[in-house]
């Protein structure tokens, strides 16, 4: 999870009983004959091969299916001959773990070889393969990840976790301290899945293994923490993971710019997006809990490796003024030409989630609320206007090449915006020439 495309139907899920053995009525996906060529062919002679983790998980909790991983007793040499020779394509992206990609008809599917994880160093693990599907069960993280489900939907549960599907329990496989120290961004996975699966106070003994053992965190790579960071604050509403992250005193050591910020706006930006039918922004949502500091967020930003798209969006937010809820509309124009029109959306529903927060003990708040309600639809269908001029146009003026024509550009510019993008070509080449 990400939940695998979750939030359209967050809402509408059933859980499966835990009586249910068999997914194959219900789960379609199942029936794709990529995937039964795949199954089939990874099980002749002996072998066998299941579905394993998200996907069976994703099924039996109500949720859509879309990342499909695959357990087998073929070591990683024969996943790769029998898939090649059945004309899927291999790739050994994982070759050394045991995982192999395979890719029918377009879809990509983790083959990985039963095995367990020795000697590990809270970041990676060397393996053995073997052909013990309860040894590979217990070598995974959590109950709910490790429910196997065969060609013919016959579900496998050998650590309980049909159990926790229907209470909705996300609980480690064996001693959470044991599982954690394996690999430590198994603590933020926690926090991921509890925001999307989780239900009522998490676990325990999870929750204090994880408390115990955060500094573990700074041993992992930027790129692996950030991402289940991001999948987190994907879920539909993951308020009570980042609480609990926050109590645990992890928040603070992969997000110390929330320390003194706090994470009280958090909550109205979960409601206004629902009031809005805004999908989850993950950025958005970080922007919410951190300080509009723009040295402070640069350095988060490297720290974390964010993406060039990722970096340039959060510096718009940092730059970007506050905006007023009486501003104008040619105000709000000027703001989407100068800044763009995510840097001017992302201010405007933070602003506009302040607003909803104060609304129902004040009733300027109410007012102010509506108002940047208009101004934020005002800028998602503006169309930013292009300044109708270009150098070449200058040039038949006598403005020679170079710093001047740049500068005299600039100041064509200034005034067009200044009119409310009003003076048309003609008159901006007027003022070219007074």
């Amino acid at each position: 999870m990400g939940c695998d495309g979750c939030n359209d139907s967050f809402a509408r899920r059933k859980v499966i009983p835990v009586t249910t053995l068999n997914i194959a009525k219900k789960a379609l996906w199942l029936h794709d004959e990529g995937l039964q060529q795949l199954l089939h062919c990874l099980s002749e002679n002996g072998e066998e091969a299941r579905v394993v983790g998200g996907a069976v998980r994703n099924q039996l909790l109500g949720y859509p299916v879309n990342d499909i991983d695959i357990a087998t007793t073929c070591v990683p040499d024969e996943i790769i001959k029998r898939v090649s020779e059945k004309g899927f394509k291999a790739v050994p992206t994982g070759y050394e773990h045991g995982t192999i990609t395979v890719v029918v008809n377009g879809h990509s599917y983790e083959v990985t070889a039963l095995r367990a994880d020795i000697e590990p160093d809270g970041r990676r693990a060397k393996v053995i393969f073997g052909r013990d599907w309860k040894t590979d069960a217990k070598r995974r993280d959590f109950t709910i990840n490790a429910i196997y489900a065969d060609a013919n939907g016959k579900i496998y549960d050998d650590v309980n976790g049909l159990a926790d599907i229907e209470s909705e329990t996300l609980r480690f496989i064996g001693t959470a301290e044991e599982r954690i120290r394996e690999d430590y961004l198994r603590i933020l996975r926690f926090f991921r899945l509890y925001a999307w699966v989780g239900k009522g106070r998490p676990d325990a003994e999870a929750i204090k293994a994880c408390a115990r053992l955060k500094d573990g965190l700074l041993q992992l790579s930027a790129e692996r923490v950030w991402s289940e960071v991001k999948k987190m604050l994907s879920a539909p509403d993951p308020t009570r993971a980042l609480l609990w992250m926050r109590q645990a005193a992890i928040l603070g050591i992969i997000l110390p710019e929330t320390e003194k910020w706090g994470i009280d706006a958090f909550r109205p930006l979960i409601e206004t997006e629902r009031v809005m039918r805004l999908p989850p922004d993950p950025l958005l949502r970080l922007f919410s809990i951190v300080p509009r500091d723009e040295v402070r967020l640069k350095k988060m930003a490297e720290r974390l490796r964010f993406s060039k798209l990722e970096k340039t969006r959060l510096m718009d937010f940092a730059r970007i003024s506050p905006i007023k809820y009486n501003s104008s509309d040619i105000e709000i124009k000027k703001l989407v030409y100068h800044h763009g029109k995510q840097a001017v959306l992302d201010e405007l529903t933070l602003a506009l989630s302040n607003a909803r927060a104060h609304a129902l003990s004040n009733d300027n708040a109410l007012v102010e609320a509506s108002h940047y309600t208009r101004l934020r639809k005002l800028a998602e269908h503006y169309e930013v206007p292009v300044f109708p001029l270009t150098g070449k146009d200058l040039l038949p003026l006598g403005i020679t090449e170079g710093p001047a024509i740049g500068h005299k550009l600039k100041a064509l510019e200034k005034r067009w915006v200044e009119s409310g993008f009003l003076l048309d070509r003609k008159a901006l080449l007027d003022l070219a020439t007074a």
